[in-house]
């Protein structure tokens, strides 16, 4: 029974549980790609029941990563078959059990309000946001945003954590960003602004089919 409810993996080398990040990462990407194509489909179509299913496996992914084993989530699951030839990145189980709880919360509110009350509000609306928001962290940057609070609540340092950003070390020259960098990044940004501004209404023109397909296709 130890091995079926436990959090985290025993790993030689390594004093506490950990986990791999690269499998939660692209578990985060999946999750995150199906809260934002069912979020999407209510904006656009005003359709809710795609959300209701994702709110539902979402809930019950992240239930099971921490009341049983995250061995036996969907998500990761798939994520491990995914990433299985790619060398395992350890991090420490404590601090992700503590921002996968903040996600039971996060998930269970929008179950209680979206799928049992059956309603929405500016609730509902900022919670799928905020989760958009750590998934997308996750999955694109590395960075878990939960694991951040960890410390700052239980008053201890986290240990493993992904890109050993919880030890203090300088950066290497290649992680260093220069001010002629930041200057590039700032002019990029104008460059986008300026281009929306001067061709905001010539790319707003539908464009026309080239080979006329539709027509042959209203035609037959």
């Amino acid at each position: 029974m130890s091995k079926i409810f436990k959090f985290g993996e025993d790993v030689p080398g390594y004093n506490i549980p950990v986990l791999n990040e690269r499998e939660i990462r692209a578990a985060a990407g999946i999750l995150f790609l199906m809260m934002f194509t069912t979020i999407v489909t209510v904006l656009t179509k005003g359709n809710f029941v795609p959300l209701k299913f994702a709110v539902v496996i979402f809930l019950t992914d992240i239930l099971i990563r921490v009341l049983i084993n995250p061995r036996f989530a969907p998500s990761l699951i798939i994520g491990r078959l995914i990433v299985h030839n790619q060398t395992p990145e350890y991090v420490g189980a404590k601090q992700k059990k503590f921002a996968w709880i903040v996600g039971i919360v996060l998930a269970l509110t929008m179950f209680v309000l979206l799928v049992v009350v059956n309603s929405y509000s500016p609730i509902t609306g900022i919670i799928c946001l905020i989760c958009l928001i750590f998934l997308f962290f996750e999955s694109a940057f590395g960075i878990c945003l939960g694991c951040k609070f960890y410390s700052l609540i239980y008053k201890e340092k986290a240990q493993y954590c992904p890109g050993e950003v919880c030890e203090l070390k300088d950066r290497q020259p290649i992680q260093k960003t220069s001010w002629i960098q930041i200057l590039i990044v700032l002019l990029f940004a104008g460059y986008i602004l300026l281009t929306i501004t001067l061709f905001k209404e010539t790319f707003s023109k539908k464009p026309f089919d080239l080979f006329g397909l539709e027509k042959n296709e209203a035609v037959k």
